[in-house]
């Protein structure tokens, strides 16, 4: 009987993960910005112990896997699109396009549709033990979350609105699966040598997110592309 709670411990810490974006999703839906990423970054934090869970009690499992990337898809890609949905239906649309006001809003879940393309990737791919390839869904989320929470309402005012949120969508779902090597907050060593882009991006962030609150994390993830890039072109040469 212990043998298998044990076993299950994990996938029930995932399915809290699911139950999370389903929640969020439901919040995104009514409108309620706010409360959507605060259970984003619920299902975040149940996402980072279900993993540490599976390894900790080495009872890692197909099944696991498998209901881990969809937990992921529904808090990291379904809930962040009905956000920008929720959005969209806010901005105000060119007389030109009145056409396909009601279609528009639609165009955001080709977020959720992108992360399920970057969350199959990751699980066959084995390049991604140290580092990431394209943009990891919970940071893709953060950053829709928050720079709708923290400035959806003046964003959805401002008369270029709509391009504005067409370019974000196609540029996040580009990312998720660029073939873009991008760091991750990994320490083989504590030194400063060989670490040095991570502790730079660590020590900025607290600065951002002192003078920008929420909104801040948005500009933290586009830091964060940003530096990896950087990082990029300085190990090529």
């Amino acid at each position: 009987m212990s043998n298998f709670i044990t076993k299950n411990i994990p996938n029930t810490i995932t399915c809290c993960n699911l139950i999370s974006g389903c929640v969020a999703t439901a919040f995104a839906f009514e409108g309620n910005a706010r409360m959507a990423l605060l259970m984003i970054i619920v299902g975040a934090i149940f996402d980072f112990f279900d993993g540490m869970s599976a390894r900790l009690l080495h009872v890692s499992s197909p099944i696991g896997k498998e209901l881990d990337s969809l937990a992921d898809d529904v808090t990291f890609g379904v809930a962040p699109a009905t956000m920008v949905f929720t959005l969209l239906y806010q901005v105000s649309i060119p007389e030109a396009l009145d056409g396909v006001r009601s279609l528009l809003p639609y165009l955001a879940f080709l977020i959720a549709a992108f992360s399920a393309i970057r969350l199959a990737k990751f699980n066959l791919d084995e390049r991604q033990t140290t580092s990431f390839i394209g943009l990891p869904t919970p940071a893709n989320a953060l950053f829709w979350g928050s720079l709708i929470v923290g400035g959806g309402n003046r964003l959805a005012h401002l008369p270029y609105a709509l391009p504005v949120v067409l370019c974000l969508i196609v540029l996040s779902c580009w990312l998720l699966v660029a073939e873009i090597p991008l760091f991750a907050l990994k320490f083989k060593q504590w030194g400063w040598h060989g670490n040095e882009i991570k502790y730079i991006f660590l020590l900025t962030c607290i600065p951002i997110l002192a003078f920008m609150g929420v909104s801040g994390i948005a500009v933290i993830i586009a830091w964060y592309v940003l530096l990896s890039l950087y990082n990029n072109s300085r190990t090529a040469h």
